[in-house]
């Protein structure tokens, strides 16, 4: 793969590939190894979690979405054109993330607990089309079944057998999707069971909940198709004493039954960071899933932004070329600025902070630090700052027909003009 020759990119990047040569990096392989990983852009920012099962239907779970900025997408076929202005406007290719309550059928109501591969055929077909892979979801929330912030953990056996029905049903369209599109689908589930004040009893409810799980991920299922993930969190709005997902409860389960563990860059304490537990998990368990986000004071789920701990979690992951056992994808809903416009930042941010990893010298940099050379690893580390890895990005971005810098937000502007505005 080489840049094209477009404007000045291919100038600019002879001269950053002579200046990252000198420090051992070669900047072709790089542009062709960023090409391999795929992101998983999440559906639910397009419409600001809604859904298409009960358009009138309220936000429940503890989810809350602010803003009211115009054209959110009301129905799937807008959704998907949305979508691939973003895919359009992405270096490289990428994944679909999708939740359970954007299935399609027909206006029928249709259970959760009865959803069937049949009511996503339009997005196995969409994606066939796009050449994506796609992940998936179990919606337990936004329910009546949910009402009262317990699903899988609840106390009335009938509410937990309905959520575990969902679950299993959830497992079954993921292995749908891996299978049609030749790509394993990651089906993450999530939950809000909690309590809002201090419980006296923690234990029980988790109790019910490992047994739940069980019954949900009972049924084998080829990891070539479908591979089941669980996520944890801190606290949520109503659960914010105790949330019975916790990160140590659902650790434990990824390590003892055998599936990935989902990091959530939003669900910790502020002062906790996902990139110091990558390597830890990784040393014992074979694969992970990250939803990346940007937390601000809790979580709070913005737009994804090159900070520096975005930086740092892309470092372990090329680092330790963690590349094939970190599935990589994004989580955050704003309603405030132009739903297309923050896939496109948040989706770039996520590459632009894995070519930057991929632009330093780590084994060198690993030699020094083994040596105890500590002085000349924060001299490397503070040089790599102004190096010129904008031009790689440009020729990055020329390599796959896509704008390297802001004009990619004239078309979003004339989309939103041409589109949106009239929904």
């Amino acid at each position: 793969m080489t840049p094209s020759n477009k404007d000045n990119i291919p100038a600019a990047y002879e001269l950053a590939r002579e200046r990252y040569a000198a420090i051992g990096v070669d900047t072709d392989k790089v542009i062709e190894k960023l090409a391999t990983i795929p992101i998983s852009l999440h559906c639910w920012q397009g419409d600001d979690v809604g859904g298409f099962e009960n358009p009138d239907g309220e936000l429940g779970g503890g989810i809350a979405v602010t803003g009211n900025y115009p054209g959110k997408a009301r129905n799937a076929d807008e959704l998907r054109q949305d979508l691939e202005l973003a895919y359009k406007l992405l270096p490289g290719k990428h994944r679909l993330n999708l939740h359970a309550i954007y299935l399609e059928t027909g206006g029928k109501k249709v259970e959760r607990t009865d959803i069937e591969p049949a009511h996503f055929s339009r997005w196995v077909d969409w994606a066939k089309e796009q050449k994506i892979g796609v992940d998936f979801n179990p919606s337990c929330f936004s329910h009546p079944m949910a009402g009262d912030g317990f699903t899988l953990s609840h106390p009335d056996k009938s509410v937990r057998d309905f959520w575990i029905q969902h679950c299993i049903a959830s497992r079954k369209i993921g292995a749908h999707f891996g299978q049609e599109l030749g790509t394993p689908a990651v089906t993450n589930i999530w939950i809000p069971d909690g309590f809002k004040d201090v419980p006296v009893d923690r234990y029980t409810p988790r109790m019910r909940l490992k047994k739940a799980l069980d019954e949900v991920l009972a049924e084998k299922i080829d990891p070539a198709h479908n591979l089941d993930a669980v996520e944890s969190k801190l606290f949520g709005i109503g659960s914010e004493a105790c949330v019975i997902g916790s990160h140590e409860f659902y650790l434990a389960y990824a390590l003892e039954n055998k599936v990935l563990y989902c990091l959530d860059a939003g669900h910790f304490h502020p002062t906790e960071v996902i990139s110091d537990k990558i390597s830890s998990t990784l040393a014992f368990l074979d694969e992970i899933l990250l939803h990346v986000s940007r937390g601000v004071r809790w979580d709070s789920d913005h737009v994804v932004t090159l900070g520096d701990e975005l930086r740092a979690i892309a470092e372990e992951i090329v680092r330790n070329d963690f590349s094939n056992r970190v599935h990589v994808g994004l989580d955050f809903f704003d309603a405030s600025i132009n739903r297309i416009a923050a896939w496109v930042i948040g989706t770039r941010a996520m590459i632009k902070a894995l070519m930057l990893a991929m632009l330093q010298p780590a084994d060198k940099m690993r030699a020094v630090e083994l040596e105890g050379d500590y002085t000349t690893r924060l001299a490397l580390q503070e040089e790599l700052k102004m190096m010129p890895a904008d031009a790689v990005w440009g020729a990055y971005c020329a390599c796959h027909g896509v704008p390297a810098g802001i004009e990619w937000l004239n078309e979003v502007r004339d989309y939103e003009k041409a589109v949106l505005a009239k929904r």
